[in-house]
This record gives C-alpha cells, structure tokens and sequence, in this order.
C-alpha cells in the first residue's frame, strides 16, 4: 500500500501543472529572455547556495562588462580585509606636543586617511576643539597632507587608454566636500557660480582649514601648504566614519567617488604602504584567489566598474556573492549595504507591488550598452538564492533591459513548489 502511494505521488507531480514549480519558472525566464533585442548578449546565474544547486546559467562563464557590479567586488574585498568597525579617518595634528601656552609652536596638519565624506561642517568642528582648548595661535604652516594614497588623482591617469564617460573628481587620501568647490565667473555681463573640481586637494583643504583658523581670531604665522606629516607630530583631534556606513552610500547609491576612494584604501591597508592602483588591483584580486572565486577571465582595473576594462564573468559575481553570503562576521554589513527592491538606492522605483519588494537586495550597474544587476532573494518557498543578470547590446534602451531583469527577478520571488501535503488538501492524493 505505501509503495502504491510513492508511484501514485510521482505519477502526480509529473502529470499536475503547478504555476510556480521551478519549470514553470524557467520556462517563463526563457520567455523573458526572448524578449530581447537581437544582438543582445546575456549572462545569467542563479544559484542556491545553500543547497549548491544552480538553478539556472546562461554564459556564466562568458567575460562581460560588469559596470557597477565591480562595486561588489570592492566593498566585499575591503570588508574582508578590514572589517565593518574599521575607521576611515581624517586627522589634525601638530608639531607641538605641549599646548597649554595656548599656541601651536610650529605646523598643523590636516592628514587624510581615507575619510572620503569629510566636509567644510567637520573642519569647523575640528577648529572648535583648539578654541575649546584655547588656542589663540599658529606659528608655522597649515598644511593639508594626502601622501596616504598616491597622487595620480585622475582614473585616465592609471588606466591605459582609459576613456570612460564619468569624470570623477580627484581620488586623493584628504578630501574635502567631494573634492569640489564653488567657482565665482562673469559671462555674459552676469556673475555665475559654477561647482569645479579641485586639482589639488591637499593644498584646498589646507586653505579652508586656515580661512576658518583665521575667521574664529586664530593667528596663523604661515602660510597654506601640502606636504607629509611627520611621524613624531601629536594627535590633536580627528574625524572618522565606520567603513560600514561609507559602503551603504557606495552600493545603494552606486557612488562612483566613493568607490575609487575605497579602492585605493584597501591598496594603502593591503600593502601597509601607499593607497595606489596597483597595490588596490593586486588586494581585490588575492581576495578573490584566496576564497576561491572563480577568476578566469577577470579583470579589475578600478573600484567603481566605470570603466569598460572591467572584466567579470557572471559565475565570479555569484562566487563572491556565495563567500559574503557564509560570511559569519561580514555578511550583515554587506548585505545592508546593497539597495532594497522597491525602496532605496537604485532599486527604489523598481520591483514595487511584487514578492521581489522589500526582499530583493541587490546591486545594479549601467554603462552605454551595459546593465547588470546581482543580489539576494528569497523565495515564496522560503529558497535562499543568488543571482546575477549582465546584459550587453548594441539596440534598445536601458530601461527595456531593467524591465526584463525585474521581470526575471519576480519569476524567481514567485518560485514555491507545492509539498505533498498540499497536494493531499486538494484532493490529488487519497488519504
């Protein structure tokens, strides 16, 4: 009698169509798929990592563009190496290591060491800790010290034959707003204001420290300048922010600046020498090798994926994805740093109204001819999975190939295969 009910419970699942058994779900991505436009590429896996099953590949081990995906790589790599609670900081030291007298004897230096949403509002805080403490004047230098990274600023400078679309302000180790100031020009007969990046973000830094020193009745004997802080100067106070909130602006906002600041912080920590583009390059590669993520044909040239260099093949994101995912110490962070279906970041006008709302989180990437996205969802039938979607084409626009990344992402939000009890309750089987 139980062996007639096994063959009668096979007999069911073969012959009952259920709309959201896996099958159905890949025959309607398959449907999805067909919809794009001829000439299109496309790269797709989707993976269940707790049980190591791929649900789902197309091309995975194709190389494609990955855009801002490559941000992925960058936050897991830097996660790795440093950990959430590791502070990204900028400091104001002096050669002065006794300040009762109420004068600094010599230079102040506003070191950078990575704090890359450091603002005009923090330099003024940092001026009110030396009025708190009293003091009244300066007898050196201000000077503004950025020699944590290198000062190759510009992405076309380390990237041969770079020729990418987004001009980033200078990527350097002290930043100030962004990198950016307002600029004061008559055209037309009419005064505009205009928003300009800075050149050198050592020496602006140093002159806005020393306008604010001077506006609050601080003496400065010196003069504004850029140089390397020595290691005898004294801490006088800081700045800092947790790398963890800096990768929540990264990922769900898909912020490019920020992104190659990171970069060249994990070369600086990585190296114990100087944040440059190779040393970053060679940091986010070993942590690829070394959690054994699949590397044939990856290549990192930056922390943004801005670049069309960029090299990443849709099985090396789900690889990297899989290891953040097993991540006791990391996950977390890395996960609430990706953008919310339906809700923020990138993905807060999209997936809304469907099960992928408020469950999908995931990364998105967009360059001329390029869309990706990559992210966690959980099914209606409680599967944990990984996907990942790059699409590459010549026509069409991109907001057409979003949609159908949505539409496949929904699919997947919709997959629960029925149980055998549920079969029971609708009358299939006999009790």
């Amino acid at each position: 009698m139980v062996f007639k009910r096994i063959i009668l419970l096979v007999l069911v699942f073969n012959c009952v169509n259920v709309a959201s058994s896996l099958e159905e779900v890949i025959e309607s991505i398959q449907s999805i798929i067909n919809k794009l436009p001829a000439g299109s590429r496309t790269g797709l896996m989707v993976y269940n990592p707790l049980t190591q099953d791929t649900i789902l590949n197309i091309n995975h081990t194709e190389s494609m563009i990955p855009a801002s995906n490559t941000k992925l790589f960058t936050t897991a790599a830097a996660l790795d190496l440093m950990g959430g609670d590791f502070l990204l900081s900028t400091k104001l030291l002096s050669d002065d290591s006794d300040l009762e007298d109420r004068v600094i004897n010599g230079n102040l230096y506003l070191k950078g060491l990575g704090n890359s949403i450091f603002t005009i509002e923090d330099i003024i805080e940092m001026v009110d800790s030396l009025i708190a403490i009293g003091i009244t004047k300066i007898t050196g230098n201000i000077v503004g010290d950025d020699t944590y990274f290198d000062d190759v600023y510009t992405r076309d400078d380390w990237i041969k034959d770079e020729k990418a679309n987004v001009k980033l302000p200078a990527i350097s180790a002290l930043v100030l707003d962004r990198n950016r100031t307002k600029s004061t020009k008559k055209r037309r007969g009419r005064y505009r204001t205009y928003i300009i990046n800075v050149e050198n973000p050592p020496l602006h830094a140093a002159k806005k420290l020393k306008e604010i020193l001077e506006h609050n009745n601080i003496e400065v004997s010196g003069n504004a300048d850029y140089d390397e802080t020595p290691l005898t100067a004294n801490l006088i106070t800081e700045c800092s922010v947790k790398l963890r909130e800096v990768l929540k602006l990264i990922n769900k906002r898909s912020d490019n600046f920020l992104a190659e600041c990171l970069f060249k912080t994990i070369g600086a920590v990585a190296s114990g020498r100087q944040g440059n583009s190779f040393y970053s390059t060679q940091a986010v590669l070993t942590f690829i090798k070394d959690n054994a993520i699949y590397s044939k044909g990856t290549s990192i040239v930056d922390g943004s994926g801005i670049s069309r260099y960029d090299q990443v093949t849709p099985g090396a994101i789900i690889g990297l994805l899989e290891k953040m995912y097993f991540d006791i110490n990391n996950f977390d962070d890395f996960y609430n740093s990706l953008a919310i279906a339906g809700v923020d970041g990138t993905l807060d006008e999209r997936m809304s109204s469907t099960l992928a709302e408020s469950n999908f989180r995931g990364k998105t990437g967009t360059l001329n001819g390029v869309s990706s996205i990559s992210g966690y969802l959980t099914t209606a039938g409680g599967e944990d999975l990984i996907i990942c979607i790059i699409f590459e084409f010549n026509n069409g626009r991109w907001k057409t190939f979003r949609n159908l990344q949505d539409e496949i992402i929904e699919a997947l939000a919709e997959w629960k295969e029925k149980s055998p009890d549920e079969f029971l309750h609708q009358g299939y089987l006999e009790n």
